[in-house]
């Protein structure tokens, strides 16, 4: 199955380079690659020129945030599976999109989420943070449970059926697609209990304690939106189920 992997980016030269290696490394071939730049100033686009050979489909312009780009590399994506690998993120391993594509068959769901690490951005090596998921199933959201957006891989004609990124979410967007694919539509997924993907702390999607508060209110937004019932504990829940992610990071 041919594999689309989407990379946003913007004034990402310090990092950037470690996703675009980690994707060129995948054992498995069949993969298009799609960058999506924000118009960087600041080395990025003579970095990605190096690998532009290797770039099926590049674009660089201005945008209206990280969701607004990743729905642009959603209209240039052609696999039968889409996953996203943003510029402070890499591979865990050579194998993890193979893995991806042999669960997705196996199992034959429409989507597929693994494991992430958090490391510390100077030392790759140091685990600060072990987000371990779990297989889906109802009643899970509402614990405050979701999977670990970066790891979240889904077939492309889901994307066209059901929507992509709703950019009324600022910073939440992630959250609202996945619990509309997995909890609004019942989409059959499956989970690979393993880590996945590593992305750096203290980069760009990592936020702050205003934005942890405004991404909590969005998720709540998110329930009402779909026509779903969520309790308004929901905004402390979220939060509270990540405490024990620190504490497997020790």
């Amino acid at each position: 199955m041919k594999t689309s992997i989407i990379t946003i980016c913007f004034n990402s030269a310090e990092t950037i380079e470690d996703s675009v290696r980690s994707i060129l490394a995948q054992d498995y071939r069949d993969i298009e690659y799609v960058v999506i730049d924000g118009g960087s100033t600041d080395g990025t686009l003579d970095i990605l020129a190096k690998y532009r050979s290797q770039i099926s489909k590049f674009m660089s312009e201005p945008d209206d945030g990280m969701y607004d780009a990743m729905n642009k590399g959603l209209s240039f994506a052609t696999g039968d599976i889409v996953g996203f690998l943003n510029a402070d993120d890499f591979y865990a391993n050579e194998k993890v999109i193979g893995r991806i594509v042999e669960a997705m068959q196996v199992n034959n769901v429409d989507c597929c989420y693994g494991d992430l690490e958090y490391v510390r951005r100077h030392n790759l090596g140091k685990t600060v943070r072990r987000w371990k998921s779990q297989p889906y199933r109802d009643g899970l959201f509402e614990r405050g449970w979701h999977p670990p957006h970066p790891t979240f891989f889904v077939k492309k004609d889901v994307f066209d059926k059901y929507g992509c990124f709703d950019l009324q979410y600022t910073i939440s967007a992630d959250y609202e697609l996945m619990l509309r694919f997995l909890k609004k539509y019942g989409l059959k997924s499956c989970h690979i209990p393993d880590v996945l993907i590593k992305m750096r702390t203290g980069g760009k999607s990592n936020k702050n304690l205003w934005e942890i508060i405004k991404a909590n209110i969005e998720c709540h937004k998110a329930w009402n939106q779909n026509g779903l019932k969520g309790s308004p504990l929901l905004i402390l829940r979220k939060p509270f189920s990540k405490l024990t992610q620190y504490m497997q990071g020790k």
